[in-house]
């Protein structure tokens, strides 16, 4: 029996304890489906995946890289949002001031918050009218199980967006490379061998890291 856990006991505090325990495995277990559903995440590591595909430098940045860095960005631009969960919720769970009910109640709120400002009407309308729920006249009272892929699939278009806008300066330069090619009559040589360094190029030319970087921060605010 591993101690503090059981689920029978004469001690209040034990089964407290082993309750404690159960929400906080609960809570790791569904973490990484919380970081990519309910925050930043999403919208982040695709825009950075086509700015690798426009590229075409395969896989460099390689996958870890862009990952780590969209985590660190969801970190940044979600500190907000995360500092009033832990004011108005975890601290004053732990303090004992509130229970588990209430504390949940109280870290639902800054994320409905965050999420409702970046999902479209259209987007949460269609799963709440699929599932026949009333409109809501608060964002406290949007049931976070409309919520979450309303923001999903926003998050997704958005990204996408961004994406058709990265790959625009680059296409250029694949059509200029190939029809030069073809007009010397180089039409065995892959145009993407040609443009490649071009393409970097332009990329520092304009500091492009900082411009997406820069874009997706303010997509946020």
């Amino acid at each position: 029996m591993v101690p503090g856990v059981t689920f029978t006991s004469d001690k209040p505090g034990d089964v407290a304890v082993t309750l404690q325990i159960i929400l906080l495995i609960t809570i790791l277990s569904i973490a990484p489906a919380i970081l990519i559903m309910m925050t930043s995440f999403t919208r982040i590591v695709i825009v950075l995946g086509f700015v690798r595909t426009a590229l075409a430098t395969q896989q460099m940045p390689p996958n870890q890289v862009i990952i780590g860095l969209a985590l660190f960005m969801t970190f940044f631009i979600m500190a907000p949002t995360f500092g009033e969960i832990n004011d108005q919720a975890l601290q004053p769970y732990l303090d004992g001031e509130i229970t588990q009910t209430e504390a949940f109640d109280n870290a639902v709120q800054p994320m409905k918050q965050f999420m409702a400002k970046q999902t479209r009407e259209k987007d949460l309308a269609l799963f709440m009218n699929y599932a026949g729920q009333e409109k809501p006249n608060s964002i406290s009272e949007i049931p976070l199980t409309s919520l979450i892929p309303a923001f999903a699939i926003s998050e997704l278009k958005t990204a996408f967006q961004m994406g058709f806008l990265i790959f625009i300066p680059f296409l250029i330069i694949d059509m200029v490379v190939a029809s030069i090619l073809m007009a010397m009559g180089m039409m065995m040589l892959p145009p993407v061998m040609i443009s490649l360094p071009f393409k970097i190029l332009l990329f520092i030319l304009v500091d492009g890291w900082y411009l997406v970087v820069q874009s997706l921060l303010f997509s946020f605010s």
